[in-house]
């Protein structure tokens, strides 16, 4: 006999609930379907004979079983396994409760013995067992449990495979997290409770680095197992198998593997050795449902939780609102240097700095308007090598614009990077330098620079670079665009030879606060100009450069006319002949 369809799916289900988990029931119903252990003769060919006289085959008694013999074709049946089997032994269905401990044959026969309890569980062990035999033995055969404080639950967490390798070899990390377990808050370090009212801890503690290097989750575990054994044979460990493996932490987060059966069929677990068997068995969850008052009173826990929590939020933010000056513009980034690519070398790290115009901005004196990040190797991506920093900085700036005058046009703060390299014998090299003008609208910005680094003329210098390192170096980086301290006229590259590199991408979240987005009448309206000026900023500056370019080429237009003869310009030039 055989089932239909058996459920193959044995990956785990992560259910949430915000009820008491000593609420949760599973009922396991364990049945035996069929067992294996029929040896199968091969038929005898006898060419020409179909039927053979019924007094060759007469019945046999067989030392364990008896032989069935088969009139079509000569095939025969040894059934082993002498003895009738009770009903209680083929079919088992037991209601289990979370953390309940249902005892093994095993764990009887060893807990009965107080010789051979060591720890004050063994004991505590041995005298349920022993009321457990004064009150008419217990009530499960096959199916058992062991719980999270249970020998078991250790060493199936401390064993515990990371990958599905035959023979797996653990590597360090492995080693070191075996003996870390996601426990109980008691486990937890004292100052755990720190985090509550304080988010950053500048100065931590040995045991404070210690308790919170890893995730500490609090998690009780539950197995629930069957022994398997051939009839009268139990409390073998070799014939226990895990039926359900049950996680709970306290986030409500339970973690059930494998699914509950519901409308899918059954599993199968078929036993190994000589005498073969197949075992079905499902697992429903028997919770019962809460009472709608049950269910009314703890949404008002929870509404009254949920408030407490919000104020005692509110306690630790306050109630006062840090504001900017009045007609100033607070400006405040959330940048992250992302990656560089397009770069000859490997090992690349990027120094980076904002530079603030010279005029109406400001920044607070904490705060750090540059930084470096770490060195990262590259990785191949299509035709380009990338590495990836994932480097955050933060910075803030103040705008106070006092002329209102027309003509005056603010300037915006300039993000500058220089990209460098950094190889196995400490040699540096420079591979390229770029500018970007910060975003003048708020909101998630992903920018892309484009760099570039000066080179020399001739093979020496690029010798030297690949050998002994060093290159062509900026004095001052603010000459990748017009530099701050220039006053004159006209910017001279004259002489300059570069050589285009690769990219380096930031992503920038900028913030704006000011009075004039929720002040009225006349100074929303005077602030509002100066907004609107900084937020066209850079449109303008767009626009000027076109116009600035075309009056260029409209001034050399009118030079090289002015040069040429007049009798190729004049209208009778048309028509001599």
């Amino acid at each position: 006999m055989a089932e239909a369809a058996w459920n193959t799916d044995a990956g785990e289900a992560v259910y949430r609930s915000r009820d008491p988990v000593r609420n949760l029931r599973l009922r396991i119903h364990l049945q035996r379907i069929t067992s294996s252990n029929f040896l199968h003769c091969q038929p005898v060919a006898q060419p020409g004979k179909d039927l053979i006289d019924l007094a060759t085959f007469r019945p046999q008694a067989t030392a364990s079983g008896v032989l069935l013999v088969c009139l079509k074709h000569l095939t025969c049946f040894v059934v082993f396994g002498g003895g009738h089997r009770p009903d209680e032994d083929e079919e088992e269905e037991v209601v289990i409760g979370w953390q309940e401990k249902l005892f093994s044959q095993f764990e009887v026969d060893l807990y009965q013995n107080e010789a051979a309890c060591q720890s004050p569980l063994d004991h505590q062990y041995h005298q349920e067992i022993l009321k457990l035999e004064t009150s008419g033995g217990r009530r499960n055969r096959r199916i058992f449990t062991y719980t999270d404080c249970d020998r078991y639950t250790n060493l199936e967490e401390h064993c515990q495979k990371m990958t599905t390798a035959a023979s797996e070899v653990p590597s360090f990390l492995v080693e070191r997290m075996a003996n870390v377990r996601r426990r109980r808050q008691d486990r937890r370090g004292t100052e755990g409770s720190i985090l509550k009212s304080r988010i950053v801890t500048l100065e931590p503690s040995e045991e404070f680095i210690r308790n919170n290097h890893v995730i500490n989750t609090p998690l009780q575990t539950m197995y629930i197992m069957a022994d398997l054994g051939p009839y009268g044979k139990l409390g073998y460990k070799m014939n226990e198998h895990v039926l359900c493996i049950l996680k709970v932490d306290s986030n409500g987060v339970i973690t059930v593997k494998p699914d509950f059966t519901g409308l899918k069929g059954p599993y199968r677990i078929e036993t190994e050795g000589e005498k073969q068997e197949l075992w079905k068995y499902t697992i429903d969850n028997v919770s019962s449902l809460a009472q709608p008052e049950e269910e009314a009173r703890e949404r008002r826990v929870f509404h009254d939780l949920y408030g407490r929590h919000k104020e005692y939020l509110s306690s630790l933010v306050g109630t006062d609102f840090e504001m900017t000056a009045p007609g100033a513009l607070r400006l405040f980034v959330n940048g992250e240097v992302v990656s560089a690519q397009g770069y000859e070398y490997d090992n690349l790290y990027v120094h980076f700095f904002v530079e603030l115009p010279t005029t109406h901005w400001s920044s607070p004196e904490f705060h750090q308007l540059s930084g470096v990040t770490q060195t990262c190797a590259t990785k191949s991506l299509g035709m380009d090598k990338v590495a990836y920093f994932s480097y955050p900085f933060t910075f803030e700036a103040f705008f106070l614009h006092e002329d209102e005058s027309a003509g005056a046009l603010p300037e915006w703060p300039v993000l500058y990077c220089e990209v460098l390299s950094r190889d196995f014998w400490e040699r540096y090299r420079v591979e390229g330098y770029g500018a970007v003008v910060l975003p003048s609208t708020p909101g998630s910005h992903t920018l892309t620079v484009s760099t570039w680094r000066p080179v020399e003329l001739g093979p020496v210098a690029e010798l030297r670079r690949f050998f002994i390192g060093g290159s062509l170096e900026l004095e001052d980086l603010t000459y990748v665009r017009i530099p701050g301290t220039f006053k004159g006229e006209r910017l001279s590259r004259f002489g300059l030879r570069t050589e285009t590199t690769g990219s380096v991408t930031f992503r920038l979240h900028c913030v704006q606060q000011s009075r004039a987005f929720m002040e009225s009448h006349s100074l929303r309206k005077r602030m509002r100009t100066v907004l609107d000026r900084l937020e066209g900023f850079s449109q303008q500056s767009s626009i000027h450069n076109v116009l600035e370019a075309f009056r260029r080429a409209r001034r050399r237009m009118q030079e090289a006319r002015e040069s040429l003869p007049q009798d190729l310009v004049g209208p009778s030039g048309t028509s001599a002949s």
